[in-house]
């Protein structure tokens, strides 16, 4: 018994709350390695938007640029120059204004003389027309009349609305007759940005936000102004106020990514929230922590199961000597005898020590292994539809940017199938973790290999693999699962590209199908280094790789042998004569023709 109060007098969870104060300072370091990787993932995105807005930004404004140089030359316009009293002489200049606007989808076109009166304009038919106003005060007037090309981005005194102006001068000789001036309407370039968590911010070279997704950001002054910058504002007139207010922003709250457009004298912008970066970064942290707690907890249940089994070991010592004691206190003559039950007693103890050991062992081994193998493999089988869902996403915004709306839906759409797809193989993984039998159905090859091509296509194209096929053109097919067939397809050509990562130019794959007696047989074959003597032996063991731990779990041809002998199929590995790996399915011959399709077992 005093061994039993040694052991009850130990503090249970003292070396358990030590190892927990080890620990928990980990979660620091990993909080600043997730804030650093989302950091550089939001700047690295906007910095790709940024670009896309700017290019489209510049690409608007010069497709104008050169526009009035060019239309100054219209004998119509000279005509209404230099007989600006001629009432039929001014109507063809304003029809031919408003046919051009209509033509290059300016917001305005209009001539004036050398005065800065408007003579004709594009809006002549309108109430809030330009015709007769005077814009001198303008600076791209006055450039115009300087011999130089006009430019100015400011609010309309007339139309009320914000715009960018181009300008040039109509000579005849050294003398200038007018100037021919070109407004854009440029809320476009807001309306695109869409609602988002970033916003945009663009400002001139006085630090006043002209243009911007936020709205009550609109012509607010991002930094002081001096009293000769408040004197250009009031003389030109390009905001609907001559004390544009300050714009109170906290920018330390913001990640910003700034571009600089020297030409036209603006700063465009791209404004993320920290909080973009601080939500994963805390669930980053919770993972962290919980991981960290249930791992404490699994210590301290082995410390417990310990703990009973050595006060159950030294109990059954205890009551062992007591027994020899009485024993012996008994009789003499018994001594033999019970020194022969005593190594019995000692070698059945130990036996049946040994025995509960092994087994608790075992019990936890097969629990640790199929936990492991059912995560790893769900790993393992999402990864490519996922990566192949944030390609389509990506490529589905910056077609949105550009107004392909069609061909952003198509993108969409295909996420939504890799979607039912991943929740396919989700369905299967659990099917398959409860032992369900399924009887194979009748699916057709071609379309199964083109869509998990399909889904490879960037990746292949990335790696400029050329694509041999030699596919008959009748559709071939098989007895198989819908997703389970497309599930080996992906795993067997992800492989032959992963084969191929490292492989110099040119990288080929060959696919090639033979129809035989009663069965179907697909070959992938690739010209990468092929399979060694180790991996053509070990290639179907789960979580065997030749790659590197952080590329591969070694589970792609372990999953696909599992699958297709599910659905009465063969994977043959080997190596091919001319060099690469070579993997061939056998799959069983379906008739197309039987009218009656097997149990759809993937699509429950």
């Amino acid at each position: 018994m005093r061994m039993i109060r040694l052991f009850e007098s130990r503090p249970r969870w003292h070396s358990l709350f030590i190892l927990a104060l080890v620990l928990t300072p980990l979660l620091w370091p990993l909080q600043h390695l997730a804030g650093r990787y989302y950091t550089n993932e939001l700047t690295e995105q906007n910095r790709q938007t940024l670009d896309l807005y700017v290019a489209n930004l510049l690409g608007t404004l010069r497709r104008y640029e050169v526009l009035p140089g060019i239309l100054g030359d219209l004998p119509v316009l000279r005509n209404a120059l230099y007989r600006p009293d001629e009432l039929q002489t001014v109507a063809q200049a304003n029809q031919l204004l408003y046919e051009l606007r209509e033509r290059t989808n300016a917001d305005v076109i209009y001539l004036m003389d050398s005065t800065g009166k408007t003579l004709s304009a594009s809006n002549s038919a309108a109430s809030d027309n330009f015709i007769g106003r005077n814009f001198s005060f303008r600076p791209y007037f006055q450039q115009a009349m300087g011999g130089e090309q006009g430019h100015f981005f400011g609010f309309g005194t007339t139309s009320s609305k914000r715009g960018y102006f181009f300008s040039a001068a109509i000579r005849e000789g050294e003398r200038i007759l007018g100037v021919l001036v070109i407004k854009l309407d440029l809320d476009h370039t807001e309306n695109l940005w869409g609602q988002t968590p970033e916003q945009l911010m663009v400002t001139d070279s006085f630090g006043v936000v002209v243009l911007t997704s936020r709205p009550d950001w609109r012509f607010r002054a991002t930094r002081p102004l001096n009293p000769e910058e408040h004197e250009q504002i009031a003389l030109h007139r390009a905001y609907p106020t001559t004390n544009p207010p300050p714009l109170t922003l906290n920018f330390d709250t913001w990640l910003i990514q700034s571009r600089e457009l020297p030409e036209i004298g603006w700063t465009v912008r791209i404004l993320a929230p920290e909080s973009m970066i601080e939500r994963p970064v805390r669930t980053v942290v919770a993972i962290g922590g919980a991981t960290l707690l249930a791992l404490l907890l699994w210590l301290g249940l082995l410390m417990q199961r310990r703990r009973h089994f050595l006060e159950r070991l030294a109990l059954e010592t205890q009551l062992r000597r007591d027994l020899e004691v009485r024993v012996q206190e008994r009789t003499y003559d018994l001594e033999a005898l019970n020194k022969r039950l005593k190594e019995e007693v000692l070698e059945r103890e130990q036996a049946q020590q040994e025995l509960v050991r092994a087994q608790d062992e075992l019990l936890q081994a097969g629990k640790l292994s199929a936990l492991g193998t059912m995560s790893a493999s769900i790993s393992h089988e999402l990864n490519q539809p996922l990566a192949a869902i944030r390609s389509y996403a990506d490529n589905a915004g910056v077609l949105l940017d550009h107004g392909r709306n069609e061909d952003a839906r198509a993108n969409l759409c295909q996420i939504s199938g890799l979607t039912a797809r991943m929740a396919s193989i989700i369905a299967h993984l659990r099917a398959f973790a409860r032992r369900d039998q399924h009887a194979p159905e009748r699916v057709a090859l071609q379309p199964a290999l083109d869509d998990s091509l399909a889904m490879l296509a960037r990746q292949r194209q990335s790696m400029s693999v050329e694509l041999i096929r030699d596919l008959p053109e009748a559709t071939l097919w098989v007895q198989a699962g819908e997703t389970r067939l497309r599930q080996v397809l992906a795993n067997l050509l992800s492989n032959a590209l992963d084969a191929l990562n490292e492989t110099p130019r040119p990288r080929r794959i060959w696919i090639s199908a033979v129809r035989q007696e009663d069965e179907t047989v697909l070959t992938i074959r690739d010209n990468g280094p092929g399979f060694t003597h180790e991996a053509l032996e070990r290639a179907r063991e789960p979580f065997f790789t030749t790659k590197a731990r952080a590329e591969g779990l070694g589970l792609g041809l372990a999953i696909c042998d599992s699958l297709v002998r599910g659905f009465g199929a063969k994977l043959g590995i080997a190596n091919h004569p001319q060099g690469g790996a070579q993997l061939s399915l056998h799959l069983r011959r379906a008739d197309p023709d039987n009218g009656s399709d097997f149990s759809n077992e993937d699509h429950h």
